[in-house]
């Protein structure tokens, strides 16, 4: 009985040391060297605290901008990922649409590319005088509309999360279209039998029998919304000045500057901060036993 307990650990062992050796123990590293003065240009690493923690929090820190600005990131494009994929997936699955497939195949295909190779062609879609998107406006006479996208500071994070709602809300509509399939429709039946409209059908029935996959979305998107990097860094690389500036922009700017110390203390205190958030949402989020 023994043998068999300890069966299925002999598969387990080899990827949880090669996890230990590669993730977690790289990770703790981190953690520790985030109390110390670690840089390029010393030999020696000296402990000092939570000096780098204090850089971080203080009030005129600009990584409290970086900070508030992935948080923003986070929750305005798992809101917009998570409403347009649902009303994608709700539409491609009616019966009067026709090329349902095509359109889906359509849909998702941006999430196939590269986040550095849509970052890039927006980039040059969205500047502002060789542009495609402003010359376009300008040839049908709407010049008012042309704006400055990725340098204009009252537009620029706007530009960016559209770009990156676009990139990723395939995904979540796939998602999602397979949680819809995967309801009974004799829920629907009866619930047409009732007089129930699409609405209350959607509100009574669909959300809450999606709410399994709704929050493994959500916690797919805050997850990539916290650690964020490659788009931004693709379309707007932080400016203009550290207006689209996010926490692993930061960290890429002090490991380029060689303040290695600065940088782990950023990464830890993502992590830290992704955790947390994600076991509130979980917890907030999971499926509760109804009392009868």
């Amino acid at each position: 009985m023994n043998r068999n307990k300890l069966y299925p650990w002999y598969f387990a062992s080899g990827a949880a040391i090669l996890f230990f050796l590669l993730c977690f123990l790289p990770g703790l590293l981190g953690i520790a060297y985030s109390f110390t003065d670690w840089n390029n240009f010393s030999d020696e690493i000296n402990f000092v605290g939570l000096t780098n923690y204090k850089k971080i929090f203080q009030g005129n820190s600009e990584y409290l901008k970086y900070i508030g600005n992935t948080v923003l990131f986070t929750v305005v494009t798992t809101v917009m990922k998570t409403v347009v994929g649902l009303a994608l997936a709700l539409l491609l699955t009616q019966k009067f649409i026709k090329c349902k497939n095509f359109q889906r195949m359509i849909i998702f295909s941006p999430q196939v590319m590269s986040y550095l190779v849509v970052g890039l062609v927006f980039r040059s879609m969205l500047h502002p005088t060789t542009g495609f998107l402003n010359n376009f406006l300008r040839g049908i006479g709407l010049d008012g509309l042309a704006k400055n996208w990725l340098t204009d500071l009252s537009l620029v994070f706007s530009t960016v999360m559209t770009v990156d709602t676009w990139k990723g809300m395939g995904y979540i509509m796939v998602v999602v279209i397979a949680g819809l399939m995967s309801i009974s429709p004799e829920y629907y039946e009866a619930a047409s039998i009732d007089g129930a409209n699409f609405f209350q059908k959607l509100w009574d029935i669909t959300l809450p029998l999606l709410k399994p996959v709704l929050v493994n979305v959500t916690v797919l998107n805050v997850t990539y919304g916290l650690r964020v990097f490659d788009m931004i860094y693709s379309l707007t690389n932080g400016g203009p000045g550290n207006a689209t500036g996010v926490i692993n922009t930061a960290v890429y700017k002090e490991f380029s500057k060689g303040d290695l110390a600065m940088g782990t203390t950023l990464s830890s205190v993502l992590f830290f901060f992704v955790l947390a958030l994600l076991y509130f949402i979980i917890k907030s989020m999971e499926n509760k036993e109804v009392e009868a």
